[in-house]
């Protein structure tokens, strides 16, 4: 709940910034489950339908970051208030790299249907899932302000790396192996390299998370934030 302030427009203010917020994660969450829906049924719709989505989720992000800043100059809150904006600020453009992986998604995946399917996509769908969950967990934290949720989400990244390692292995022997499938193995590591990046993003979603609820910068604690 946002609390009470003695400027009544503030609060107005600070519940559009997250309500777009808000609005820009569930197109984001669209556009992923559309995409990885895309992929994994060879559906070339849902895949030019998740592409799509991209243009609204990158104006939604250019539109958080010019009312945020607008807050900050107009009203120059303090302490958990500004924290607020400051995190909303820095979380669209991560929410917004997530929709950018699934418009990559979406569209290696339009590659790999023009030719028969490969059976080692399954390889991928654990890398999938894991990464899926990071984000949507990492989201819930920030809404719900569940620090438990939040410091847990940071904890899967270097399993979902390790995943993606061994992935990126076997596909290179396949490439080795099968010069006929060049193109498609090589479109499945840049798939599954996304999904890597996706948990990252979660990452970052979740330490600002920990940052807008607890003041607490766990950035950087044993790991290298994504860019």
């Amino acid at each position: 709940m946002i609390p009470k302030h003695i400027l009544g427009t503030f609060d107005e203010a600070l519940t559009s910034l997250r309500n777009d917020l808000l609005m820009m994660t569930g197109l984001t969450e669209r556009s992923l489950d559309r995409a990885v829906k895309g992929f994994l049924q060879r559906d070339d719709d849902l895949c030019t339908h998740a592409i799509a989505d991209d243009e609204e989720i990158d104006q939604l992000e250019k539109q958080i970051d010019k009312d945020g800043f607008e807050i900050l100059l107009r009203f120059q809150p303090m302490a958990g208030d500004l924290r607020q904006v400051v995190s909303a600020i820095k979380l669209s453009p991560n929410i917004e790299r997530v929709g950018d992986q699934a418009t990559n998604i979406a569209k290696r995946a339009r590659k790999l249907n023009q030719h028969p399917p490969l059976p080692e996509v399954q390889w991928i769908v654990p890398m999938q899932q894991h990464a899926t969950l990071m984000f949507k967990d990492s989201i819930h934290a920030y809404v719900r302000e569940d620090l438990e949720l939040a410091n847990s989400v940071c904890g899967r990244d270097e399993e979902l790396d390790e995943m993606n390692r061994k992935v990126n292995k076997k596909l290179t022997e396949r490439m080795i192996e099968d010069r006929d499938q060049l193109r498609g193995y090589f479109n499945l590591i840049l798939i599954a390299r996304a999904f890597e990046r996706i948990g990252d993003y979660a990452q970052n979603i979740s330490e600002e998370a920990v940052y807008a609820t607890a003041a607490e910068d766990i950035r950087h604690q044993g790991r290298t934030a994504a860019v």
